[in-house]
């Protein structure tokens, strides 16, 4: 995506934090009106999602704001502790986690659930990132390459994978394939991994009866309209009901238990029902904008690594975004991934604003020179004091009893 050649950081924050705010609260508020027929029924309470949303916007933001003050380059330290955790995250998954709708993502912790599947998406960009950008990166052969990015994304895609969780796997790959095109990885092994990966879909989608009911669904939902179509179904009969300006906030008949996961994965539904045409282009414009200033500072930061986290961050967020109005418009099968700050969800939102913090970050610190916090710190004064000692030298020296001109004469000696 192109952007000015003089971009002022201040305006890329901004309509980043703009675009975030906006998407965020407009979230809440359809949460409320997607969920609140099915609280009323199921919990007594109509307003029981949009509470819990209420506190992840809260806890999102924190970490957004905490994040966009840290310097992302002190992290790097920590990208490789990053991915092991992620994994042993995914392994208790597996072994203890929470099953729902067919699959076991999340680990409850409370009252509240936690999807490790979304901060291995941080991870793994962060990692990749100090991989791509390391002291000896065009030392190293390209086998050693290839080699640290595989460790890195393959056991998060397979743990991921065995959840199962194609959606989100194809959401992390997708996130490594941006940041190694960032990088400069070589064309011909990007594409080597393109021709892999096509190669693997379709083994995927074979050895899962569910994978081969969405596909073939998706290419005809009406074959089986009470089953494997039923959802896209509903889902286009929402945007059908609402035309171009909508039946009206609230008045959705879709979230009467006609459309499964009205709130979370399919809120685009509900919005396209009840706002129509203009409130699901407002959406993507919202998108547009979020894109436009995330790749805004990336392309504008001196620092490598805070070009490649920027660009990774923002690609994958608004993959996520194009992947779940695909899935919900019938573009492409259904792949359980959530809209990115719109659809209900703690981990989701959470590690998402995070993420934004992070892209922040670079705003903030990666039009510095590269250099490391550490040296930045120590440096600040040296450089002032370099400034003055060079305007001095312009003007000649100031030594007591010297002429002008004696300065000059000096360094000609």
């Amino acid at each position: 995506m192109g952007v000015p050649k003089r971009v002022e950081p201040a305006t890329m924050r901004r309509l980043l934090i703009g675009s975030v705010a906006c998407l965020a609260l407009f979230g809440v508020v359809m949460i409320y009106s997607a969920a609140s027929v099915s609280d009323y029924v199921l919990y007594g309470d109509s307003a029981h999602h949009l509470k819990r949303q209420l506190l992840y916007v809260v806890a999102g933001g924190a970490a957004m704001w905490a994040l966009s003050r840290l310097d992302y380059r002190s992290l790097r330290s920590l990208a490789w502790a990053g991915v092991v955790a992620a994994d042993i995250a995914l392994v208790v998954v597996l072994v203890s986690g929470v099953g729902r709708w067919g699959a076991q993502r999340w680990i409850e912790i409370g009252a509240f659930t936690l999807q490790p599947s979304e901060f291995a998406k941080l991870a793994c960009v962060f990692a990749l990132a100090a991989v791509l950008t390391g002291p000896r990166r065009k030392e190293r052969p390209d086998w050693d390459l290839l080699a640290r990015i595989a460790l890195i994304v393959v056991p998060v895609l397979v743990l991921v994978l065995l959840q199962p969780d194609m959606g989100t796997a194809m959401a992390i790959l997708a996130a490594a394939m941006i940041v190694m095109l960032l990088g400069d990885v070589s064309w011909r092994h990007l594409a080597g991994l393109v021709l892999a990966v096509g190669l693997a879909v379709p083994v995927l989608i074979l050895v899962e009866p569910y994978r081969l009911q969405r596909s073939v669904s998706f290419l005809d939902p009406w074959s089986d309209p009470q089953g494997a179509g039923y959802q896209t179904i509903q889902a286009l009969l929402a945007f059908g009901s609402g035309g171009w300006s909508g039946v009206g906030l609230g008045l959705s008949r879709q979230k009467f238990f006609y459309l499964p996961a009205a709130h979370t994965d399919f809120v685009l539904a509900i919005i396209g029902e009840e706002l129509g045409l203009f409130g699901t282009l407002s959406i993507l414009a919202a998108f547009v904008v979020f894109a436009y200033a995330g790749f805004g500072i990336a392309v504008t930061s001196k620092d490598r690594f805070g070009r490649l986290l920027a660009g990774g961050l923002t690609g994958v967020i608004v993959l996520q975004a194009l992947m779940n109005m695909a899935a919900v418009t019938n573009l492409m099968p259904v792949t359980g991934i959530p809209l990115p700050f719109v659809s209900y969800g703690g981990s989701s939102l959470v590690f998402t604003m995070g993420s934004v913090g992070v892209i922040l970050s670079v705003a903030r610190f990666g039009r510095a020179i590269a250099r490391s916090p550490v040296a930045a710190r120590a440096g600040r004064g040296v450089g002032k004091g370099a400034r003055d000692a060079q305007r001095r030298g312009d003007r000649g020296t100031r030594l007591p009893g010297a002429r002008r001109g004696t300065g000059a004469s000096l360094r000609r000696a």
